[in-house]
């Protein structure tokens, strides 16, 4: 039956908060915000937080130097994830992912479907994993950022989720690389 099994421990996880915006700062980033207030409510620890511009080459640079980080298990990126010229967040990140979760983004759009209609469409959200570390990019809203945390990441990054969830896989992530 899924839910929380209360025998198993809270495992916190690092993660870090990225924001794509060429207008945002960290006196406006609700969206960065939010994400931010959520996972620290949960019991995780904001291990790093940065706002960069819509820019490819600026995400994927950012997003290496996390993933380089042993320090980061998963990184939480807000903003560009739509469908005009200057979102490139989706593309930044298929460029670093060695695994992708399809399945993430799947279960966002069936899950924003009740709240914004056929709108949900336009979200390109995705999910994958690199360098053994989990990448989640959502939409740039506030509200986006609260469904995709309340309904699917605090559920996939606490141990005691079951049947089954991410942290458990982490110790894994990277068995393919390990010598034989």
């Amino acid at each position: 039956m899924p839910g929380t099994d209360p025998k198993r421990p809270f495992l916190p996880v690092n993660i870090a908060v990225l924001t794509v915006s060429d207008t945002r700062t960290t006196a406006d980033d609700k969206s960065g915000d939010t994400l931010a207030e959520r996972i620290a409510a949960a019991g995780h620890h904001v291990i790093a937080r940065a706002i960069v511009k819509d820019d490819r080459d600026a995400i994927i640079a950012k997003l290496r130097a996390w993933i380089a980080d042993g320090g980061i298990d998963c990184v939480l990126a807000t903003g560009g994830t739509g469908v005009t010229g200057r979102d490139v967040t989706p593309e930044a990140f298929q460029a670093v992912y060695e695994k992708d979760i399809p399945g993430f983004g799947e279960l966002f759009r069936m899950l924003s479907y009740p709240k914004i209609g056929t709108s949900t469409i336009q979200s390109r959200a995705s999910a994958g994993v690199a360098g053994g570390t989990y990448l989640f990019a959502l939409p740039g809203s506030p509200g986006a950022c609260r469904d995709a945390w309340d309904d699917i990441l605090v559920h996939q990054l606490d141990n005691r989720t079951r049947p089954c969830n991410f942290v458990e896989l982490m110790p894994r992530l990277q068995e393919d690389k390990r010598p034989s």
